[in-house]
C-alpha cells in the first residue's frame, strides 16, 4: 500500500463528509428538505431541475451526498486492494463503506416518507437522531482509516482504560443525538420576538435535554484532564469542548441563527474526530497488560509519528 496516497484520498473524504453533513442540517434549518419532493435520487424527477429557493439548498446537498457515497465507497476499494488481509484498516475500511451506504438509506426514507420541512411526527423525531448516529460511526470510521494510513498501530488496548474511552464515546453520541432533536425543534417552533415559544409540542421540552448533558459530559472531560495524566490531545479536546460550550450558549441566546447552529455543527464534528483519533493513541500506546492495571491513564501517551 502507498501510505501517501490513501492517507491523501483519506483525508479527502472525511473532510467532504464534514461539508456534507454541515450542508444537510442547512437543508433542516431553512425548511428546503421538501425542495425535491418525494423524488429521490433525482430532484423533482429530473437530473439536472432548474434550481431555486429550497429546491437549489437540498439539490446541492444531495450531489454532495451523492459525490460522499462514490468516496467513501471508493476508498474501501482502494485500502482493499492495497493492503494484506487481516490489516486493520481493512476493518475500517469496511465500516466507512456500510456507514455510507446507511446514509444514503437513511435520506432516502426520509425523502420518501416525507419526514422533512414542517413535519414533527414521531418518526422523524427518530429518524433524525438516529441520522445523526449513522454519521458518527462514518466520521469514526474514516478518522480510523486515516489513523492506520498514518501509520498508527493497531488497537490493542483492554479492561478498564477501553471501558472508560467507550463511556465517553456514548456520551458525545448522546449529545449529538440529543443536539440533533433539540436543533429540530429549533426548527419547528422557533421562539418569537418575545423570546416565548410558538407552539406546545413535546419537542419543546426536549430542548432542555441536550444543555443539560452537554454540561455534564465536558465537566467530566475536565475533571479527567485534572486526575488523569493523559496525552496533550486530550487536553486539547476538553478546550474544543468548553468551545462548543459557550458556542451553545450563545447559539440559544441569539435564537438559535442559522450560520450559528452550522458553527457548532462544526465543532462538534470536530470533537468527535478528535475524541475517535485520541482513543486510537490510548489503545495503540498501552500494551494489555498494563491496561488492566491502569484505570488513570498513568502512561505516557507518545505522540502519533
Amino acid at each position: 500500500m502507498d501510505p501517501v496516497v490513501v492517507k491523501r484520498f483519506a483525508q479527502l473524504v472525511l473532510g467532504w463528509n464534514v461539508v456534507t453533513i454541515l450542508l444537510g442540517a442547512l437543508v433542516r434549518a431553512t425548511h428546503s428538505g421538501a425542495g425535491c419532493g418525494r423524488s429521490w435520487p433525482t430532484c423533482s424527477g429530473e437530473i439536472l431541475p432548474e434550481l431555486a429557493g429550497a429546491r437549489a439548498v437540498e439539490y446541492v446537498h444531495r450531489v454532495a451526498s451523492g459525490i460522499a457515497l462514490v468516496l467513501v465507497l471508493g476508498l474501501a476499494v482502494l485500502v482493499w486492494r492495497r493492503t494484506a488481509r487481516g490489516e486493520p484498516i481493512r476493518r475500517a475500511a469496511a465500516w466507512a463503506g456500510l456507514a455510507i451506504i446507511g446514509e444514503a438509506l437513511i435520506g432516502a426514507a426520509i425523502v420518501f416518507y416525507e419526514w422533512v420541512d414542517a413535519d414533527s411526527s414521531i418518526a422523524r423525531v427518530v429518524a433524525v437522531p438516529l441520522h445523526l448516529v449513522n454519521t458518527f460511526l462514518l466520521l469514526a470510521a474514516l478518522t480510523l482509516v486515516l489513523w492506520f494510513a498514518a501509520g498508527g498501530r493497531r488497537l490493542r488496548g483492554r479492561g478498564p482504560v477501553r471501558k472508560w474511552l467507550a463511556l465517553g464515546a456514548w456520551g458525545l453520541v448522546a449529545i449529538a443525538a440529543t443536539g440533533a432533536v433539540t436543533a429540530l425543534a429549533d426548527t419547528l417552533f422557533p421562539k418569537d420576538a418575545s423570546g416565548s415559544l410558538g407552539a406546545s409540542h413535546f419537542l419543546s421540552d426536549l430542548r432542555v435535554v441536550h444543555p443539560l448533558l452537554a454540561t455534564s459530559v465536558v465537566a467530566s472531560a475536565v475533571i479527567a484532564s485534572r486526575l488523569a495524566r493523559t496525552s496533550p490531545l486530550w487536553r486539547q479536546l476538553t478546550l474544543v469542548m468548553l468551545g462548543a460550550l459557550v458556542i451553545g450558549v450563545a447559539n440559544i441566546w441569539l435564537g438559535t441563527p442559522v450560520w450559528l447552529q452550522l458553527v457548532h455543527l462544526l465543532v462538534a464534528d470536530v470533537i468527535w474526530v478528535l475524541y475517535v483519533w485520541f482513543a486510537a493513541q490510548v489503545l495503540s500506546s498501552i500494551e494489555a497488560s498494563s491496561v488492566e492495571d491502569d484505570v488513570g491513564l498513568r502512561h505516557t501517551i507518545p505522540e502519533h509519528r
